[in-house]
């Protein structure tokens, strides 16, 4: 019996880690996709990206980075660890999309362009890739809403919902692990 029990434990575990490995790869595509989102913004419709707007893609992108390399864990540990991280950069990105929020409410506030945009533009992606991480706008320039939401606000609700969602994973395969042991 208790073998069974084992047996049946292990199996149910492969099972839900199998589910959290798909969860990242989604979360890793969402997170890509809303980059690229902006991509099509900034490229077609002319709406050039802010030192805000720059800094909420690093996150969007290091989102992915981690989503992608816990997919490819066959541990929990792994996986807690880079959820973590996931956590941590949705939070980072949350926090930059609610300044991005502030600033665009408040007219006449900067985001700090003359500040921000040196370091951003410092920054090695920045050269690499300019087109993508290149500061070219103004934080408190209004773009016409999507169904009814600035960017800013946009991507405000995408790092919240990422970051409530990974929290939750986070929670349960604690809880679902010490059931198991």
């Amino acid at each position: 019996m208790n073998k069974f029990l084992h047996q049946f434990s292990m199996h149910q575990d492969d099972r839900v880690l199998r589910r959290e490995r798909r969860l990242l790869t989604l979360l890793g595509f969402v997170s890509l996709g809303l980059v690229g989102g902006a991509l099509y913004l900034q490229f077609f419709h002319n709406e050039d990206p802010c030192p805000l707007c720059i800094i909420q893609r690093y996150f969007f992108v290091l989102i992915a980075v981690f989503a992608f390399l816990g997919a490819g864990f066959n541990n929990w540990r792994g996986i807690a660890l880079l959820e973590t991280l996931v956590a941590l950069s949705a939070l980072g990105g949350l926090a930059t999309a609610a300044r991005h929020v502030y600033v665009q409410a408040n007219p006449g506030f900067s985001c700090g362009f003359d500040a921000l945009q040196p370091i951003v533009d410092g920054l090695p992606p920045a050269r690499w890739l300019p087109q993508v991480f290149k500061v070219a706008g103004l934080c408190e320039t209004p773009y016409p809403p999507i169904l009814g939401l600035s960017l800013p606000q946009w991507s405000l609700v995408a790092f919240a919902i990422m970051f409530v969602f990974v929290m939750l994973s986070l929670r349960t395969k604690r809880k679902l692990r010490s059931v198991v042991r």
